[in-house]
């Protein structure tokens, strides 16, 4: 049977060297071709992975075959009989969760970064040999990922198996010395993996708060059969000393947090990190529905070999944005004050940059690949997140769903259509994929729940203007204000810390410090002849500026590059937003507590 094979070895930990071997059984009769992704599903940016393969050659028989490079991801064997054997080295030293990444303490690998695919061959079984490392350091190694199977045993090194291309690249290998916790949700395993030193770590109470955001989620697409899309899921996590961040996979997540956001073992209190963990989990295991099965049309299939554009990038990204902190809520991991709390956040974050006047967030999904993922330092007044304002746009449409309908359906039916026409059977029938296209998400929601919400849609996700969350809320007994106007002095800008200095890393439209002149990248020296320094950035200057009143002009020491620069700064109020909600009376309290809970499914 034809088929393709890979070996990948953890070969050299310091020199953070994968070694991979492929072998095609029947390469094709003009010359086999090999190209690895130039990008990672999940990861809008062209990420160029090939540029850290290392001495890569072939041969066949126990004769070399000659190698041709035809562009920068892309390579083509002579013809030969066959079998062909491809080998080469991947350079691993990506701590993130979108490539890979070698040492003495782990190994963790993306099927994208390491896996070059044999052309003609992307249809056929995959079997990959994962085998142990011969370094000392690795000799208590296990293997964590969600790759099914063949002859290796669970946590272990040895064989796995793919139908295809796709799903091989579609499930991250973690291997070290993890501490790990399991729990089944409505009977499907699942394996809480954890690499970094974290002391006294809390993993029960992990996998209890996981097991419920697990359940209601699973309950939530199949209220009836409480049936889960994967046979088994794999929480994958890194814990480092400073990061954020989240990958979803078909069947597990490849996840980066803080070491002081986990919980520790007599400690039960909910902090904010831990909190914020949680939210992460809930969002990457709600993409195990919203966008590795539920997709747009250009990403059934993916290309990765260039930019797959899309304008859905707010539906799929920004309404699982919404679902993460509602499930956390929906499972009374957080309280309503708690997720009326988050909420404010993300609407007072939206508000503070002028890019959403500028940009839609059709436009920012398209512009992922250039904008969102390359952002520098005038990006708040250029850009809008599709993640946080397209949850916003989640939020508005399911109170504007409740509204006309009387509660009756709310945005969970329409989640559980997509699920139904898109998601559902994707990958278990081949005529069931295919994806949204960008014109029938309204049709989708007129089918589920009778709401005509073309006009929403063209203001709120093609169009600019806020989602009036505020009149929305009104309907239910919930008054969203803002504080008073601030009486704070403030340069209008975010701070960073350079060493010692205190540097301006964005410079906010129209505010104080860009009528002045001062530029991102300037580093203050002194206010009206006293001396910054780094521990201002920390409170915005607010310690600096605490003698002066809005109106107040001062002089302004700075280095741009190495030259000393000097400007009066007028200050203005702190414009910050700082949006709150409160809920009128009983009744209304009644009425915000339905809003949290699920829709009721109906025959």
């Amino acid at each position: 049977m034809t088929n393709v094979s890979y070996k990948i070895k953890a070969s050299d930990l310091a020199a953070h060297l994968f070694e991979v071997s492929i072998t095609v059984t029947n390469p094709a009769a003009e010359g086999q071709i090999f190209s690895l992704p130039v990008w990672i599903p999940g990861s809008y940016m062209v990420r160029e992975f090939a540029r850290n393969i290392v001495q890569i050659k072939t041969h066949s028989k126990g004769k070399k075959v000659a190698l041709k490079k035809l562009d920068k991801s892309t390579w083509r064997a002579a013809p030969c009989d066959g079998p062909l054997q491809l080998e080469y080295q991947v350079y691993a030293w990506d701590l993130s969760v979108r490539a890979a990444h070698l040492d003495q303490s782990h190994g963790f690998f993306n099927g994208t970064s390491v896996f070059l695919c044999a052309q003609g061959c992307e249809h056929l079984p995959h079997v990959v040999d994962i085998q142990a490392p011969d370094a000392s350091a690795a000799k208590s190694w296990r293997v964590a990922t969600s790759l099914p199977e063949l002859k290796a045993k669970r946590y272990g090194f040895g064989t796995y198996i793919a139908a295809n291309y796709d799903e091989l690249i579609d499930h991250p290998v973690e291997m070290g010395d993890f501490q790990m916790v399991s729990f089944k949700a409505h009977g499907v395993p699942h394996d809480f993996v954890v690499t970094g030193r974290v002391p006294n770590l809390d993993l029960p109470r992990i996998a209890k708060d996981l097991q419920q955001i697990c359940e209601a989620q699973i309950a939530f697409f199949e209220p009836r059969s409480k049936q889960a899309p994967m046979q088994r899921y794999v929480f994958m996590t890194m814990a480092v000393g400073d990061g954020y961040g989240g990958l979803e996979h078909r069947a597990s997540t490849a996840l980066i947090c803080n070491r002081s956001d986990l919980p520790v073992k007599h400690k039960a209190e909910m902090s904010d990190g831990y909190r914020s963990f949680l939210g992460l989990c809930s969002h990457e295991y709600f993409h195990t529905w919203n966008v590795k099965r539920i997709k747009p049309a250009v990403f059934a299939p993916y290309d990765l070999t260039q930019e797959n554009y899309t304008r859905l990038l707010w539906l799929f990204e920004g309404f699982t944005s919404y679902y993460d902190d509602l499930f956390l809520c929906r499972t009374g991991l957080i309280d309503e004050p708690a997720y009326f709390k988050l909420v404010a956040k993300t609407i007072n974050l939206v508000q503070r940059g002028s890019g959403r006047k500028k940009q839609s967030v059709a436009e920012s999904s398209f512009d992922a690949w250039t904008k969102y993922y390359r952002q520098d330092e005038n990006s708040p007044n250029a850009i809008v997140s599709y993640y946080t304002k397209g949850s916003l746009v989640a939020l508005g449409l399911d109170l504007l769903i409740r509204k006309e309908t009387q509660g009756k359906k709310s945005l969970d039916d329409v989640m559980r259509a997509l699920w139904k026409q898109y998601g559902k059977d994707f990958y278990t029938s081949p005529s069931s994929q295919h994806g949204l296209d960008e014109e029938a998400f309204a049709e989708v929601v007129m089918k589920a729940t009778s709401v005509a919400v073309k006009p929403y849609l063209k203001r709120y996700v093609d169009g600019v203007d806020d989602v009036p969350l505020a009149d929305l809320y009104d309907c239910f007994g919930v008054d969203l204000s803002g504080a008073e106007v601030s009486k704070k002095a403030a340069f209008n800008v975010r701070l960073s810390k350079s060493g010692g200095d205190c540097k301006v890393a964005t410079v906010y439209e129209n505010g104080a410090a860009h009528r002045a002149g001062l530029s991102a990248g300037d580093v203050l020296v002194a206010i009206n002849g006293l001396r910054v320094t780094a521990a201002d950035s920390d409170n915005g200057l607010a310690t600096a500026l605490s003698p002066y009143r809005i109106g107040d002009a001062i002089r302004v020491h700075a280095f741009r590059r190495d030259e000393l620069i000097e400007c009066d700064v007028k200050l203005q109020a702190d414009d910050v937003p700082s949006l709150s909600f409160q809920i009128r009376d009983e009744k209304s309290a009644k009425r915000v507590s339905r809003l949290k809970r699920p829709s009721q499914v109906t025959k």
